[in-house]
C-alpha cells in the first residue's frame, strides 16, 4: 500500500524557537483554506496536540519512535492521516535532539527521516542578522538524510531586519518561506508543566489559536508551504489500525520490545474522516454501528475534563476494538461512574491543580474505591495513581492506595525502559515497555508490596502499585506498541 499525504514537518534549532507557535497556526491556516488537516507531534507530549485539534478540527497524535519503535512511526502517521489534505507535523525540543544518550532516536530528525518528510525550521532571529545563514546552513547540513527545505524567521524586528535576514538566507540557499514580526506572545499561558491544556482554558484558547492563524496567513507563503508539503515522496506500507492489531495480536516485534503492533495488509481507498472529540481532545469510540453487535461489551470509563486531559487517542480505540464500548467521564462534575462501568482508565493530567474540586466531589471517590476494592480492572497512569492515593496535598482522594501525594519542586522528566515486576490486569509480570515520567509530584511509598514496574533508569527502582485489579504507575506508556494491553484490559473487565 502507498501512503502518499502531503505532509510537512515543523522544526527549530532549540525549544522556545516559536514552533507550537508556527505549527499550530499553520495547521488553522490550512484548515481556513478548506483543507482537511492532520496534525501531530513529534515526542510523548499530552498538551500541545490539544491546540492542534482545535486548530485543525481532527484529534491531534503523537508520534514516537521510543515509546512506539520506529517501525510504527509511518503506520501511525498514516491512520491519523487517513483522508486528510495536508499533515503538519510539530517537532519536539530542536531538530536533532532525542532521547538522551540515544543518539537520534525519538528526535524530530528522526521523525521526518522515517516519514521522508520536509523540514521547515523555525528560526528565532530576534538577535542575528547574517549569522543566521550560518546557523541554517549547519542545520541543513548536518545530515544529509535531512531535508531542511524552507526556515520560517520568528520574531522580526523591522523591514531593514528582514532585508537583511533575507539576503543572508540567499547565500545558504535555503529559502525563507514566511517571516513572523516580533509581537507580544500569544495568549497561552505556561505553569509547572507547559502549557495550560486545552480542556481548561476553551474560550480562550480558540482565540489564541486564531491569532496565531492570523499572524502564520500574514507572515508566510502558504502556497509555498503547500506546495512544499505536497513534494514529499510516497511512503510504502499500510496505516495502523487498531481492529487488526488487536486481532491478530502483537505482531513485528521491535527489537526492545517483545510486544510491538504491527500493521496487517488492509483494504485500499478505506477513507476516515474526522470524528466527534470530547471537550478534552479523546475520540468518541464505541462498537461500530456497521459492525454485528457483540454481546456484553463491558463499559470502560476514561476519566477525561480539565483534571485529566493526557491520553493517546489510540488507547480508547485500541479499547473498543478489543470489544469494549467507552465512555469519557469528567470527574470534577460526575458524581457516579458511567452506568455499568466493568473498568477505568485514568490517564494523566493536573489533579494537584483541582484537588479541591476532586475531594470535594465525595460521591465519585466513594464509586472509584468500591470499583477498586470489588476487583474490577482500574489502569492509573501519574494523575491517576495521585487522584487513588489516600490524599493529594492534604485533600482526600478516593484511598484505594494506601500511599499519600503531594506537589514537588522537582521536575521528573525522561524516558523509562520498563519490566512489569507483577501480574496485573495490563500485563503479565516481565513483559517490557517503554514510556515516559512527566511530574513534579511525590508519591509516598514510591512502590506498593507489588510493585507495578521495574525502572532501569534513572537509577534501578521499583515503582507503582498492583493490587487486586488496580495498575497504578508515574510510568506513561503508548498502548500503541503493545496492543495486547488493550486486550488484557477488556478480558479482565468481561471476567471480573
Amino acid at each position: 500500500m502507498v501512503i502518499s499525504v502531503p505532509r510537512l514537518v515543523i522544526a527549530a534549532p532549540s525549544s522556545g524557537s516559536g514552533k507550537t507557535t508556527v505549527a499550530t497556526g499553520l495547521m488553522a491556516a490550512f484548515a481556513s483554506r478548506g483543507l482537511a488537516v492532520s496534525p501531530h507531534k513529534v515526542g510523548p507530549d499530552y498538551i500541545d496536540p490539544g491546540y492542534h485539534a482545535l486548530a485543525a478540527g481532527r484529534v491531534g497524535r503523537n508520534l514516537d519512535p521510543y515509546l512506539c519503535g520506529a517501525e510504527l512511526v509511518a503506520p501511525l502517521f498514516a491512520h491519523g492521516a487517513r483522508g486528510c489534505d495536508v499533515a503538519v507535523v510539530e517537532g519536539v525540543m530542536g531538530l536533532y535532539d532525542g532521547a538522551a544518550g540515544e543518539g537520534e532516536l525519538a528526535s524530530t530528525a528522526h521523525v521526518a527521516k522515517l516519514l521522508r518528510a520536509p523540514v521547515v525550521l523555525v528560526v528565532d532571529a530576534s538577535a542575528q542578522a547574517r549569522s543566521v545563514a550560518a546557523l541554517v546552513h549547519g542545520f541543513a547540513s548536518w545530515d544529509p538524510e535531512v531535508r531542511v527545505a524552507g526556515v520560517i524567521l520568528n520574531k522580526v524586528g523591522s523591514e531593514r531586519h528582514e532585508v537583511m535576514l533575507r539576503e543572508a538566507l540567499d547565500e545558504s540557499g535555503v529559502p525563507a518561506l514566511g517571516v513572523l514580526r516580533r509581537a507580544r506572545e500569544v495568549g497561552t499561558p505556561s505553569r509547572h508543566l507547559g502549557l495550560v491544556p486545552v480542556a481548561e482554558r476553551r474560550a480562550e484558547a480558540v482565540g489564541a489559536v486564531e491569532v496565531m492563524a492570523s499572524r502564520v496567513r500574514e507572515g508566510c507563503d502558504l502556497s509555498a508551504l503547500l506546495a512544499l508539503a505536497r513534494s514529499a515522496p510516497a511512503l510504502s506500507g499500510a496505516a495502523w489500525d487498531a481492529a487488526e492489531v488487536v486481532a491478530c495480536g502483537a505482531s513485528s516485534p521491535a527489537p526492545p520490545l517483545p510486544e510491538t503492533g504491527g500493521s496487517a495488509p488492509r483494504p485500499p481507498n478505506r477513507p476516515e474522516r474526522p470524528r466527534p472529540q470530547t471537550p478534552d481532545g479523546l475520540i468518541h469510540v464505541g462498537l461500530d454501528s456497521n459492525e454485528p453487535a457483540k454481546l456484553a461489551a463491558p463499559v470502560v470509563a476514561i476519566a477525561g475534563g480539565p483534571a485529566f486531559t493526557f491520553s493517546y487517542a489510540e488507547h480508547a480505540e485500541l479499547l473498543a476494538a478489543a470489544g469494549a464500548e467507552v465512555i469519557t467521564f469528567d470527574p470534577l462534575h460526575a458524581e457516579q461512574l458511567p452506568d455499568g462501568t466493568a473498568g477505568l482508565v485514568i490517564g494523566g493530567g493536573f489533579p494537584e491543580v483541582y484537588a479541591s474540586e476532586l475531594s470535594a466531589n465525595e460521591p465519585l471517590r466513594k464509586a472509584i474505591a468500591e470499583l477498586a476494592f470489588s476487583g474490577a480492572p482500574v489502569a492509573a497512569e501519574c494523575a491517576g495513581l495521585l487522584y487513588l492515593s489516600r490524599e493529594l496535598d492534604g485533600q482526600p482522594m478516593c484511598g484505594v492506595l494506601e500511599a499519600t501525594a503531594r506537589m514537588d519542586e522537582r521536575l521528573t522528566l525522561g524516558y523509562r525502559d520498563a519490566v512489569a515486576v507483577s501480574d496485573s490486569v495490563l500485563a503479565a509480570a516481565g513483559t517490557r515497555m517503554r514510556g515516559h515520567e512527566f511530574h513534579r509530584t511525590v508519591v509516598e511509598p514510591g512502590a506498593g508490596a507489588a510493585p507495578a514496574w521495574g525502572l532501569h533508569a534513572p537509577g534501578r527502582r521499583v515503582e507503582g502499585f498492583v493490587q487486586q485489579g488496580v495498575h497504578a504507575s508515574y510510568v506513561h506508556t503508548h498502548w500503541a506498541s503493545a496492543p495486547g494491553v488493550a486486550r488484557r484490559f477488556v478480558e479482565r473487565c468481561r471476567t471480573s
